[in-house]
């Protein structure tokens, strides 16, 4: 048990990335853009990859109809989330060191885990919902109004993960730097509930 409560002391705190590092990365490739434009999302805000990429992302977004992207003020997830992430790492290091005093069992490990995989998913769900809002709600005055084959209005939503083409641009969504770790510290705690299983067997 002792093992797996070092790994489950350690493995929250590789979250602590998500505060220096971004949780997700979007990507806009195009011809005129020999430097792809960068979106950086940090769990308390946006920022380019590039010092004028969110001005020009914005600029090109403007011609279609799209909102300019929005300062971490204008969401409440981008004051949130840090805070949950603060308690979740706390919480998992409590637990932790619990477990390495036998205080608490291997099933708080992989409770944790749970906890934060949920959040996780939902975490996911509220990105995707509000990439949803910002390819779809479009502005009726917009300079360009492009349509599809069949007559519907073009929306440009980016992808959740993966890659799109949109006009002439290649959209690429991509973890970034801070959601591997946030990854590596979950497996470790994953790691962690099932040594603490397997020691609990073999008692």
């Amino acid at each position: 048990m002792k093992k797996a409560s070092i790994l489950m002391i350690f493995g929250p705190l590789f979250l602590l990335g998500l505060y220096i590092f971004p949780l997700w990365n979007i990507m806009l490739g195009a011809p005129q853009y020999p430097d792809p434009l960068g979106l950086n999302i940090h769990i308390n805000g946006l920022k380019g990859v590039s010092e004028f990429d969110i001005q020009n992302i914005d600029g090109l977004n403007h011609y279609i109809g799209m909102h300019t992207l929005p300062k971490a003020e204008d969401m409440w997830e981008f004051s949130t989330f840090p805070m949950v992430i603060g308690i979740m790492v706390a919480l998992g290091v409590l637990i932790g060191f619990l477990g390495y005093f036998n205080k608490v069992s291997y099933k708080w490990f992989l409770g944790w885990f749970v906890l934060m995989s949920i959040m996780g998913i939902l975490g996911m769900y509220d990105f995707n919902e509000w990439l949803v809002d910002y390819g779809t709600n479009l502005d009726p005055n917009a300079i360009m109004k492009l349509t599809n084959p069949d007559g519907t209005a073009m929306t440009y939503k980016p992808p959740l993960l993966g890659h799109v083409k949109m006009l002439n641009f290649d959209v690429t969504s991509i973890p970034a730097s801070g959601g591997w770790l946030m990854f590596v510290g979950m497996m470790l705690t994953l790691a962690a509930g099932f040594l603490g299983w397997k020691n609990t067997k073999k008692q």
